[in-house]
C-alpha cells in the first residue's frame, strides 16, 4: 500500500475532497504532527498548476462535477453499495458494501462467481483505506437499500481467509 502526500492549503477538508478526486484528507492531530517531520511539498488548492498527480485528480473531479449524481452520496454517514469486480479484470465477484462517510468499508459481503456469500468486517482487514469516493457521480446508481445489505449479511458466512 502506498500513497502520495502533500500539504494542501484549502479553506476546509471538504473543499479538498470536493475539488480533488479520490483523495483522503488526514486531519487527525497526531498524524499531522508526525507528518510535520516529513519533507512534503506544499500547494494551494487554487494554484493554477498542482504538483505531481494532483493536477490529474483535479481534472478528473472537474470532469465529474457537471454530471448527474455528482456528490449525491458525499454527505451521508453510511451508504450501501453493490460494486462489481473491484480487484481487476479477473475478479468476477460482486461486493455489497456498507461504507461510512469517508469511503471506508464498515462491513462487506462478497458474492463469488459460484454463489458463495462471504462476509467480513474491519477486524478482518489489515488495512482499511477508503475504497470509494462518495463524490463520484457513478456511485448513486450502485446504491442498494440497507434492508438488502442486511439480508445478505445475515445469510453470508464469515470469510476466514483474512485470518
Amino acid at each position: 500500500m502506498g500513497g502520495l502526500w502533500w500539504w494542501v492549503w484549502a479553506r476546509s477538508a471538504r473543499e479538498v475532497t470536493e475539488r480533488l478526486a479520490e483523495v483522503e484528507v488526514v486531519d487527525d492531530p497526531e498524524a499531522v504532527e508526525r507528518a510535520g517531520a516529513w519533507e512534503l511539498e506544499e500547494t494551494d488548492i487554487d494554484a493554477p498548476v498542482l504538483p505531481g498527480g494532483l493536477g490529474e485528480l483535479r481534472a478528473r473531479r472537474d470532469a465529474q462535477r457537471g454530471r448527474p449524481g455528482f456528490g449525491a452520496l458525499a454527505d451521508r454517514a453510511v451508504v450501501h453499495l453493490r460494486l462489481d469486480g473491484l480487484y481487476g479484470d479477473d475478479d468476477r465477484s460482486v461486493y455489497l458494501m456498507e461504507v461510512e462517510g469517508d469511503g471506508r468499508r464498515l462491513r462487506q459481503v462478497e458474492l463469488t462467481e459460484d454463489g458463495t456469500a462471504l462476509r467480513s468486517g474491519p477486524e478482518d482487514w489489515i488495512f482499511n483505506p477508503p475504497v470509494v469516493d462518495l463524490f463520484d457521480p457513478d456511485l448513486p446508481e450502485k446504491e442498494i437499500g440497507r434492508e438488502e445489505f442486511e439480508a445478505r449479511w445475515r445469510r453470508a458466512r464469515h470469510d476466514d481467509s483474512y485470518l
